[in-house]
């Protein structure tokens, strides 16, 4: 229940700080994202590049636990993971507060599912992300995007959201090994590190085995007895 509470806490702290205290918005917001979205990046610092595209990143990130822990849970998560690519934590983090711990999965997996289940999929969103983090370290401006960082409304609440989705993805991850028959073995440590670690451990988790949900049924009947 206090872990509830505190990621209700946790939400509301970051929306009032995002729209009340962090920088002003800037005129050429707008222009900005639409030009990062369209990879018009000409004149834009690649810090900034790759930050917007990990953020694309995350979302799937948490897609690859959040539909499978959702099965379980009275929230619908594909809404809360759908709504994630557009507002980030802002979405992760109600979902946080209101899903119950849930070490199962019952049922098939569909086409979706096993998309999200398969380790071509992490090796590949971890191919993806090593490529932003050397285009944006290699030739960013750190003097630039720390001046932004100051000045701008989304540059400033865009790289508090990427520290945010850091921190919260441990919160699914007991859950997601316990549903794949994992031990917290040296992976559950790797997937703490900031971004590549859970990258990581989608590349290397065991996949998961649909279970029939009778027996699934059963199981939670006789542990109720």
């Amino acid at each position: 229940m206090w872990k509830k509470i505190a990621f209700w806490f946790l939400w509301i702290g970051f929306s009032v700080y995002a729209f009340l205290l962090a920088p002003p918005d800037q005129p050429d917001t707008l222009e900005l994202i639409q030009k990062l979205s369209t990879g018009e990046w000409e004149n834009i610092n690649p810090l900034i590049v790759s930050l917007f595209n990990i953020m694309g990143i995350w979302p799937l990130i948490y897609s690859c636990l959040l539909f499978f822990d959702g099965r379980e849970q009275k929230v619908p998560a594909w809404l809360f993971s759908t709504l994630s690519f557009g507002v980030g934590a802002f979405a992760i983090l109600p979902y946080l507060g209101l899903r119950q711990p849930n070490p199962n999965f019952s049922g098939k997996k569909n086409l979706l599912l096993n998309i999200l289940d398969s380790r071509i999929l992490g090796i590949a969103l971890t191919l993806g992300t090593i490529f932003l983090l050397i285009y944006g370290l290699k030739n960013g401006d750190w003097d630039n995007f720390i001046q932004q960082w100051q000045s701008s409304r989304f540059i400033h609440v865009m790289s508090l959201d990427f520290c945010l989705l850091c921190l919260l993805f441990p919160t699914l991850l007991g859950d997601d090994m316990s549903r794949r028959g994992m031990e917290k073995n040296i992976w559950y440590w790797v997937a703490l590190f900031p971004l590549l670690g859970p990258l990581i451990y989608l590349s290397v988790r065991s996949p998961l085995l649909a279970t029939d949900i009778s027996t699934v049924s059963e199981q939670k009947q006789a542990a109720a007895n």
